[in-house]
């Protein structure tokens, strides 16, 4: 069977033909088949005599391998359609979003963004469940670090369009708004494009998939360039074009830039192959390969970033490997004569002095780029001028907001050429994605904080251009924490500790309950597992934006049941964290905590909602107590789950899922509580000033609430999509703004 490859979007349609269009036919024929093989192979079949006329895998040998051959087929082409099929529901699902996205952004009205952005809201979750899961699927680990790049701005700018949007709805006159939210649905257009190209396999513009490459990567070249071997055939010097390490490239026009640290790893693994015999090669092309690899240790010599006693050593490691490569070439004519049976003892040296000479150059390399980085993300920890420009927006001084916005673009470019130096190091093609992901999102992120900063200065008093503000800065201070984990992945390759993977660690807490436990390592969670957290992480951020944005409409910030929302949106939100490996929360243990904090927090809420229920009329008291009601009984069944001891790295998972999922649920609940308790006391209070005696609508102390033990909660729904309804549903927050 021959499978025509996938190339571009607009041809797949049309290979489904080849292998037939009807999963059931197939699925048919692999049962039908596999039937054929089990009755040729049963076992009560083979221990009847032959004679009476059954045929069995001894007597027909040939139907066994034909039907065999059938089903290893049928079973191919029922994988190859189901992941057809898994490919095309992601393109229908991007061409959706892209419709809705378009819709977005010409909307004009509050009511309009209101509706719209709902039905984006469920589509963009879809979206996320189908990508994850293809994700996970890949097994091209360079393809995989595209695809979680492009899912990490799409999360990203999910929010950002949020707000972006409001702030332009709110403002229309507003340039800086508007260049701000234009900057948002480009950059998602772009990755929306970028996880189509990568599940169809598709090219932009019938290129090839041209990645920069890194001076690691080059120096690799440049020791396989001597993998020479034993010939039959000597006395002539040529370059067979299968050792040809020097590639060809559109990037600058002939020769391509090795990525700094894997030219090094090429050039010494050719240098080695030197021990192994003589072969015909051509002194002009190695020559040619170091000269590629020193252009790009400009990168660092040239950097105004680089301590002058790293650009030395550079320097100085690169006049030494030109000297050490003539010495070595000079050797190595000496050996070409014929008559030489093997490589002299002055070629080893030679060969030697070389490798060394490069496996210091790389070490001199890693060292500049860790150390930079290391002290740019130090420096820049506190975020200093980030808060500055919140000030000085909020003030509306345009002055102080010139000055800032002129730090945040020197810090900026700080921090894309340190990215591109980190790229040289990288030493693998997943981080060097990484690395550039990081790159162009400093350098977009950059000047939509300046605009967003801009459009506050210009409207002091708005709160969304505030919110606006403060959700972009989120993202850079995102970037700056995903930039120094990065930074640790480069380190422990470089020094021999890869390909390991975050560790959740599940120990008991020091105490009386803990003395009879085990010691339970630390348990990983792969990929896949990782994934799925990922996935309802990306839902659980989303509710504490609608719960945050509930919270801001209160008039009294101070109310108790205002108050409790906020903590439990904080906390929900140390546990979205997690989910990214960030935050305080570093273990699963610290998540478990957390979530039984929730769980009494949520009890609290609980109470002062039993509280305020009291003071209701019958018809609304019903309706509210009912949802009081799902609240109780969830925050007891998360209590529950997160007090449950677990062993074991399947246990935890399930446990860290359930907690995550047990919390969306909780905070789907508040989210709707909120504005109806809002609505209710705005209401009580315009009754009773117009019957000229208020009445006080402050909470009443907190009454302890008695838990059942056996009572238990129902799960939130798996997409956690509620959210976006909810916080769509209320358009008064975004009128007031």
């Amino acid at each position: 069977m021959v499978l025509t490859p996938r190339t571009r979007e607009d041809g797949f349609q049309g290979h489904s033909v080849t292998l037939g269009s009807n999963p059931r036919s197939a699925s048919l024929i692999s049962s039908s088949k596999g039937d054929t093989i089990a009755h040729l192979t049963d076992v009560v079949s083979l221990e009847q005599p032959e004679s009476d006329g059954r045929a069995t895998i001894f007597s027909d040998k040939a139907g066994m391998v034909k039907a065999a051959r059938m089903l290893l087929s049928s079973v191919t082409k029922v994988l190859v359609l189901a992941d057809r099929i898994v490919i095309k529901q992601i393109i229908a699902s991007r061409n959706k979003v892209l419709t809705t996205l378009e819709q977005l952004e010409k909307v004009s009205s509050f009511q309009e963004f209101v509706q719209i952005f709902s039905q984006f809201g469920n589509e963009m979750v879809e979206f996320a469940h189908l990508t994850g899961d293809r994700q996970n699927d890949l097994k091209d680990e360079k393809k995989k670090a595209r695809m979680a790049a492009a899912r990490a701005v799409l999360e990203k700018c999910t929010m950002m369009l949020l707000t972006a949007s409001k702030t332009c709805l709110r403002h229309p006159d507003c340039d800086s708004a508007r260049i701000n939210k234009d900057g948002v649905f480009q950059r998602m257009r772009l990755a929306l494009e970028q996880v189509i190209e990568i599940v169809t396999e598709a090219r932009p513009s019938g290129e090839g998939d041209i990645l920069p490459v890194s001076i690691y990567m080059g120096i690799r070249e440049y020791k396989q360039f001597m993998g020479i071997r034993e010939c039959k055939v000597r006395g002539s010097i040529a370059a067979p074009q299968q050792h040809m390490g020097i590639r060809e490239c559109k990037v600058r026009g002939s020769i391509a830039a090795p990525q700094q640290f894997m030219g090094i790893r090429e050039c010494k693994n050719q240098l080695e192959g030197l021990r192994e015999g003589l072969c015909l090669l051509s002194k002009e092309s190695l020559t040619a390969l170091l000269e590629v690899i020193l252009e790009h240790t400009e990168d660092f010599t040239d950097s105004a970033y680089t301590s002058h006693e790293h650009r030395e050593r550079i320097l100085g490691l690169s006049r030494q490997a030109r000297l050490e490569l003539e010495q070595l070439i000079a050797v190595w004519m000496q050996a070409q004569n014929p008559k030489a049976a093997e490589a002299t003892e002055e070629m080893e040296l030679a060969i030697l002095k070389t490798c060394q000479c490069m496996n210091e150059l790389k070490k001199e390399l890693h060292n500049a780029a860790a150390e930079l980085t290391a002290d740019l993300l130090k420096y820049h920890a506190d975020h200093i001028v980030l808060k500055a420009l919140k000030v000085s927006g909020g003030e509306g001084s345009l002055e102080a907001l010139a000055k800032y916005t002129c730090e945040l673009s020197e810090q900026k470019e700080q921090l894309v050429e340190t990215c591109r130096l980190l790229r040289h190091i990288s030493g693998t093609e997943p981080l060097e994605i990484t690395c550039i992901h990081a790159e162009d999102t400093f350098q977009v992120i950059g000047p939509q904080i300046i605009s967003a900063a801009q459009t506050l200065a210009l409207h002091p008093s708005s709160k969304i251009a505030k919110e606006n503000l403060d959700v972009f800065c989120e993202a850079w201070e995102s970037q700056l924490n995903d930039m120094s984990i990065l930074l640790r992945e480069i380190i422990d390759l470089f020094e021999g500790r890869r390909g390991e993977k975050r560790t959740y660690l599940s120990l008991p807490r020091p105490g009386k309950l803990s003395a009879n436990l085990k010691t339970i390592k630390p348990v990983k969670l792969d990929s896949e597992e990782q994934t799925a957290i990922a996935k309802v992480g990306l839902e659980l951020r989303l509710l504490t934006s609608d719960l945050d944005s509930e919270s801001e409409k209160w008039e009294d910030q101070e109310h108790e049941i205002a108050r409790q929302g906020q903590g439990m949106s904080s906390m929900a939100y140390s546990m979205y964290l997690f989910t990214r490996g960030e935050g305080l929360l570093k273990t699963t243990q610290d998540l478990f905590h957390q979530a039984e904090v929730f769980a009494e927090e949520g009890f609290k809420l609980f109470s002062s909602l039993q509280a305020f229920s009291a003071q209701l009329g019958d018809d609304e008291k019903a309706i509210f107590t009912a949802e009081t009601e799902k609240l109780e009984a969830l925050c007891q069944q998360l209590q529950i789950t997160a007090r449950m001891p677990v062993q074991g790295k399947n246990s935890t998972f399930l446990k860290v899922d359930s907690s995550i999922q047990n919390t969306k649920s909780i905070l789907t609940v508040v989210v709707y509580i909120l504005p109806l308790c809002n609505k209710l006391i705005k209401k009580y209070k315009c009754e009773q000033s117009s019957l000229g005696s208020p009445q006080s609508w402050r909470e009443t102390p907190l009454q302890t609430p008695v838990h059942e033990d056996g009572l238990s909660g129902k799960n939130g729904n798996g997409f956690g999509v509620k959210s976006l309804e909810h916080h769509m549903a209320n358009l008064t927050f975004l009128e007031s703004k």
